[in-house]
């Protein structure tokens, strides 16, 4: 048993942040399967979903965050990971997991708030026959625009057809639109949600402004909090331009990222030489 733990616990560590996102959100649909069966049917995982009541959010504050990894319907689970697998290698490949993870939670969140938000202000509006919100779609989005924003210019390939990522932003967002006026009208409004935060995200970042920093800072100081003291022994440090070392290593790497993906924004992935892409290929690793 403990190989088997060992073995587990070795094959997530090799998976990138999406897969791990996914792998999550299975658990929690094959956990909400099981509860359900041992229910003897009836609502399950309920504690799990977001409540359109403001009083309901203030009493289970973590729902913000967990129907973004809650799916009742096998249908729904499926084509959100599917789309995320997909779109979540190309975000791998260009960028950082640390951004990659911020992004989704941030999406959802945005999503969440956004269900919240309308149905408080317009009680018998749109929203007024819909139940609690569940599903990843939000941050689904906040990926997928986030992408289509900071490359809008990038060459994707679907069948035989070429086009820039900008269209397939746009498609969305314009699909989603009678979605406000039909059963899943609350599915909608997160998804404007989770829409609006990775555009936002995305021209903040080309502006070299990270909103997500804050989530670097509160991880930092539960890392800190949580870790074991440690004798340290200190080291003369080589000083590059002022800076550490590794600190100048750091930038220097950023940097280069930063040129080229300001390259394919101009001129197209495609205009990158193979050099090039290799570097991001193992950037993003």
């Amino acid at each position: 048993m403990t190989s088997l733990n060992q073995d587990i616990r070795e094959k997530l560590s090799r998976l990138n942040v999406f897969e791990k996102i996914i792998v999550a959100n299975i658990i929690v649909f094959l956990f909400g399967i099981i509860t359900f069966r041992f229910q003897g049917g009836g609502s399950n995982l309920e504690w799990l979903s977001l409540s359109k009541s403001f009083s309901d959010v203030l009493s289970k504050p973590w729902t913000l965050l967990t129907y973004g990894f809650t799916h009742y319907s096998f249908v729904h689970l499926f084509f959100n990971m599917v789309v995320l697998y997909f779109f979540g290698r190309s975000f791998s490949n260009l960028f950082k997991e640390g951004i990659s993870l911020k992004v989704y939670i941030l999406g959802i969140l945005s999503g969440g708030f956004a269900f919240v938000l309308v149905y408080n202000l317009f009680p018998s509006g749109i929203l007024n026959t819909v139940g609690s919100l569940v599903g990843a779609s939000a941050g689904v989005r906040a990926i997928i625009i986030f992408l289509c924003t900071y490359l809008p210019n990038k060459e994707v390939r679907f069948f035989t057809f070429q086009f820039p990522l900008k269209y397939i932003g746009i498609a969305i967002v314009l699909f989603d639109v009678p979605g406000l006026f039909s059963a899943n009208s609350g599915g909608s409004i997160a998804h404007f949600g989770g829409s609006i935060l990775g555009y936002f995200y995305a021209t903040q970042f080309q502006k070299g402004t990270d909103i997500g920093a804050f989530i670097d800072r509160i991880t930092a100081y539960f890392s800190r909090t949580t870790a074991p003291l440690k004798t340290v022994h200190k080291k003369k440090k080589t000083s590059f331009a002022g800076k550490k070392k590794e600190e100048f290593d750091r930038f220097t790497h950023q940097k280069q990222i930063d040129l080229i993906l300001d390259k394919i924004g101009k001129s197209g992935y495609e205009s990158l030489t193979q050099a090039e892409k290799d570097f991001l290929f193992r950037a993003g690793k």
